[in-house]
């Protein structure tokens, strides 16, 4: 039993490093508001999830972006970018983990990614208009963003980023998870 939960504590530790360096390399997408960037981070909070539960996964999640502030700073003072993308992973991966454990199949893992890229979206959107872009706001010292222009931003920014950024992390997904279903396998089997 001590030995599984070192085991546990050593791969969400070493996740959340290869995490918190995807997180690093982030980047824009054209025609989409520079402040949000699309990063790879959340697949290794994925594979922790999908090997280890669901608790596990959120500590990558979480530990990346604890790591992030630290060591990137937020314009803000206040961590309210890493707070959503710590928002974005559980959205995506909670789905994803869900589904998988009921049906540990290709089909399985591409019906919770759909799952995933839907509850992030729309979660984010939801999420960005009632708690993160007024919170940015005020911490920035800009006049609140109400009516159209919060209603534009979510709708042709936010939205739409988080349908092509679940897009771009399920490609990435499903191409790992074909060269490593057997190794996932094997690790759901040694962390159950």
């Amino acid at each position: 039993m001590k030995n599984n939960r070192l085991r546990i504590m050593i791969a969400v530790a070493m996740l959340s490093s290869i995490s918190f360096v995807l997180m690093l390399f982030n980047f824009p997408l054209p025609a989409l508001p520079a402040f949000l960037k699309v990063d790879f981070s959340d697949v290794p909070a994925l594979i922790a999830a999908i090997t280890m539960g669901p608790v596990a996964g959120i500590l990558v999640a979480l530990f990346k972006n604890v790591l992030y502030w630290m060591f990137s700073g937020s314009p803000t003072g206040v961590p309210v970018g890493e707070m959503a993308n710590f928002a974005t992973s559980i959205l995506f991966m909670l789905p994803v983990y869900l589904v998988y454990r009921k049906i540990s199949t290709t089909k399985g893992l591409t019906i919770g990614l759909i799952a995933g890229i839907f509850a992030m979206a729309i979660g984010m959107s939801v999420l960005n208009y009632a708690l993160f872009l007024p919170m940015y706001t005020y911490f920035l010292n800009m006049p609140a963003m109400t009516g159209t222009a919060l209603s534009n931003t979510i709708l042709l920014g936010i939205l739409p980023f988080n349908l092509i950024k679940g897009l771009l992390l399920s490609a990435v997904v499903i191409l790992l998870f074909k060269t490593m279903k057997t190794w996932l396998d094997n690790q759901r089997a040694i962390f159950s």
